[in-house]
């Protein structure tokens, strides 16, 4: 059940939350039973927080009630983006116009998730990543601190394309820290990016990619090694 408030024009509150001071809120925001929000958080036109789940009639995920949803002192969620129960949105985050971020995501501190884009469930994005426009994370992947995923990637878990028993279990990516993925890479269910490894542009990786590891071309190739002129500890 959502109540009216004066907080701000067109705000709709769910049971038991509570909202700081330092709120910022923008026009016609909704917030759902249970969330809870830091101090100093921004919520923009249209965002829509602990939105409850909702699963088509043969969706595999899990069905159990998720917790609150948990989001993080300074964080910022942008205009009509929709953010889950069950995700956790870390200090300092931005979650951009109109992204999505599912149930049992986590999204860390410092990181951006760009527009449009999707944190389906069950990711876990470190600190200090940026998730560029149009993307989509598919669910069970893992994205470690510092990676870079230009606009237009997109990961995948499903070896099957759904032709598959109920026991198989989802194969998220996994991108080690500091890596980079190019703008419109596609990464097939299971891979693994290593630490520093880099992804060039428009390549399809069908095996996993060592750490320092420059691919590139479908399917993706090693094409030499990251130099360590390149490394992000000379960037920070």
């Amino acid at each position: 059940m959502l109540r009216e408030s004066d907080r701000a024009p067109g705000l709709l509150l769910g049971e038991g939350v509570e909202l700081p001071d330092s709120l910022e809120l923008g026009g016609n925001v909704v917030v759902h039973a249970g969330t809870r929000l830091g101090e100093g958080v921004r919520l923009q036109d249209g965002a829509v927080l602990g939105k409850p789940l909702a699963l088509g009639p043969h969706s595999n995920a899990p069905r159990d009630e998720p917790a609150p949803l948990e989001v993080g002192d300074g964080a910022t969620i942008c205009a009509g983006a929709v953010v889950l129960a069950g995700a956790r949105i870390g200090p300092g985050a931005v979650v951009g116009d109109q992204a999505h971020v599912r149930e049992r995501a986590s999204v860390g501190a410092e990181s951006a998730v760009g527009r449009g884009t999707q944190i389906d469930l069950e990711v876990t994005v470190g600190a200090r990543v940026r998730v560029q426009t149009g993307c989509y994370i598919a669910g069970r992947s893992v994205v470690e601190d510092d990676v870079f995923v230009a606009p237009g990637v997109v990961t995948s878990n499903d070896r099957h394309a759904t032709r598959h028993g109920t026991d198989y279990e989802l194969e998220g990516a996994l991108l080690r820290r500091a890596s980079r993925i190019g703008a419109g890479a596609v990464l097939l269910p299971g891979i693994e990016v290593g630490e520093e490894g880099f992804v060039a542009a428009g390549a399809v990786v069908t095996r996993d990619v060592p750490a320092r590891a420059v691919v590139m071309g479908v399917p993706a190739r090693k094409v030499r090694d990251v130099g360590d002129e390149e490394l992000w500890e000379r960037f920070t």
